[in-house]
C-alpha cells in the first residue's frame, strides 16, 4: 500500500545532560531522593504532520508565486516520497512576478518534464503534466489565461488545507485519476452549450467507479441541460451549475446547466495568475465547482483526522478508513445530497441586472429542485456532513417528491451514458 510509510515508528531524540544526570544518581546511590522526572519527547518536524486529503484540479495551468498559495505548512519529505515527486522547485520571492518567474527558468521551468512531478517549496501544490506540449512554460499558468489559477483558488476558498495536485492539460483527467493518493477531482471545461460529444467520461468513470475518488464538473454557462455534457452529466460524476451566494439581487439563480446534481458559489475573488498578490472577481460554473470539490475534501479531511486515518486516496474501496469505520465516495455524495439546501425566497432581492446571463432567478418556493438540483452547496453544510457520516447526527432523506425528481434525472443520465 502506498501510505504503508504513514505508520512508522516514531523516532525521538533524548536529552544526553539529563540521561547522564540519571546516570550520576544512580552510582551515587541517591536515586530514591530523585523527583520523578518526564522525558516529553518532541516529535521531529517531518513526523508531526496531520490528516490531509489531496484535490486535483486539471486545467490550463497555475500560478505557484501567488500569496493565496503561500504557506509555512510545508509537504513533508516522506509524504513526497510517497506522491512520486521527482522535482522540487524552491521559487523565488523577490521581484515582481515576472521577475520571479525568469529568476527560476534555469533552476525550475526548464527542467520540467512530462515525466516530472513538482512540488513547489512554501505550498501544498504538487503539479505535473497532463499533456505534452501544453503550453511554453509547463505547469506555469499561460499569461493570456489565467483559469486555472483561479481553480484552484477556489479549491482553498472550500479548503484552506487541502494538498493540490495540478495538472496542466485537459488530457490530465487520466493521470489524475490513476493517481492512488488522489481524492478529488475537478473539472471546469467542456463543449460550449454542452453539446452532446465525448470528452472524459471514460477518464472520470475510471476515477469514480474504479478507483474510488469523487469528480466534480462543471455544467456548461448557458441554459443547457447538464444531463448530455461530458464533464457534469454522467452519473458518476457531480454536475454542478452556478447560484450567487451574495450579491445585488440576493441568493439567486444564474443562467447555468439545468438538471444539475447541486448548486454552488457563481461569482467569488479569486486570485490572479500574473501577479504575486492581486486577486479578482469571476463568475461561472468553473469556479462554483472547484469550491465544491474543496468543500468536500474538507469533509474527507475532517473525517480522517476524527478516526486517525493518515492515508490518503481510496483503500479497499474507501475514502476514510480507520478501525471499525469507513465511508466510500458514494456514502459522501449522498450525505451531500442530503445536506444540501433551498434558499428561500424571501432572499432574493430584484435589484439591477448585471449582464447577459445573469438575470438573477428566485429560488421557486415551488418544486425548488427543478432549478437547484438537490440544492445549495457551500461551506456551512460542511458540519452536516460531518456528523451525519461519523453518525454523531444523521440527516433525513429529501421530501419524497424530490427525491423522486432527482431520481428520475439521474435515470435518464444512466439512459444516456
Amino acid at each position: 500500500m502506498h501510505f504503508t510509510s504513514l505508520m512508522r515508528e516514531l523516532k525521538y531524540e533524548h536529552n544526553a545532560s539529563l540521561i547522564s544526570l540519571i546516570v550520576i544518581l544512580l552510582i551515587s546511590g541517591c536515586l530514591e531522593n530523585v523527583p520523578e522526572i518526564i522525558i516529553d519527547p518532541t516529535p521531529t518536524e517531518e513526523e508531526d504532520w496531520r490528516a490531509f486529503s489531496v484535490v486535483a484540479p486539471v486545467d490550463t495551468g497555475i500560478n505557484p508565486y501567488h500569496i493565496h498559495f503561500q504557506t509555512n505548512d510545508t509537504l513533508p519529505s516522506w509524504f513526497l516520497d510517497d506522491f512520486g515527486v521527482t522535482l522540487v522547485c524552491d521559487l523565488s520571492d523577490e521581484g515582481s512576478w515576472e521577475e520571479r518567474v525568469e529568476a527560476d527558468r534555469e533552476s525550475c521551468w526548464n527542467k520540467i518534464t512530462y515525466a516530472d512531478i513538482v512540488y513547489f517549496e512554501g505550498t501544498r501544490i504538487i503539479g505535473a503534466m497532463g499533456e505534452e506540449g501544453w503550453s511554453e512554460t509547463p505547469i506555469l499558468d499561460d499569461p493570456n489565461d489565467g483559469h486555472g489559477t483561479a481553480v484552484t483558488g477556489a479549491v482553498l476558498n472550500g479548503n484552506p488545507d487541502a494538498v493540490i495536485f495540478f495538472l496542466e492539460g485537459f488530457d490530465g483527467v487520466r493521470r489524475a485519476a490513476e493517481h492512488p493518493m488522489v481524492d478529488v477531482i475537478t473539472t471546469s471545461f467542456g463543449p460550449i452549450a454542452s453539446v452532446p460529444v465525448s470528452g472524459i467520461e471514460d477518464d472520470t468513470e475510471y476515477a469514480v467507479n474504479v478507483m474510488g475518488k469523487l469528480h466534480t464538473g462543471a455544467c456548461d454557462n448557458t441554459a443547457s441541460t447538464c444531463i448530455q455534457d461530458s464533464t457534469g452529466g454522467p452519473p458518476w460524476s457531480i454536475g454542478i451549475s452556478g447560484f450567487q451566494e451574495d450579491g445585488d439581487r440576493g441568493k439567486v439563480m444564474h443562467c447555468s446547466g439545468t438538471a444539475p446534481d447541486i448548486v454552488a458559489d457563481w461569482t467569488q475573488y479569486l486570485p490572479d495568475h500574473d501577479s504575486i498578490d492581486g486577486y479578482h472577481d469571476t463568475s461561472g460554473t468553473s469556479f462554483a465547482t472547484p469550491r465544491t470539490a474543496g468543500i468536500l475534501s474538507f469533509v474527507i479531511q475532517e473525517l480522517r483526522n476524527q478516526t486517525l486515518d493518515f492515508g490518503s486516496g481510496a483503500r479497499n474501496g474507501s475514502l476514510v478508513f480507520g478501525e471499525n469505520f469507513s465511508v466510500t465516495n458514494y456514502d459522501i455524495r449522498r450525505s451531500m445530497e442530503k445536506a444540501s439546501y433551498f434558499p428561500s425566497f424571501s432572499e432574493y432581492n430584484p435589484g439591477e441586472n448585471e449582464g447577459p446571463c445573469q438575470t438573477g432567478t428566485p429560488i421557486s418556493p415551488i418544486a425548488p429542485y427543478t432549478q437547484t438540483g438537490w440544492g445549495v452547496v457551500d461551506p456551512t453544510v460542511s458540519q452536516s456532513m460531518i456528523d451525519d457520516l461519523n453518525g454523531l447526527s444523521p440527516l433525513s432523506d429529501k421530501s419524497i417528491d424530490c427525491e423522486t425528481y432527482m431520481i428520475t434525472i439521474m435515470e435518464m443520465r444512466e439512459a444516456y451514458w
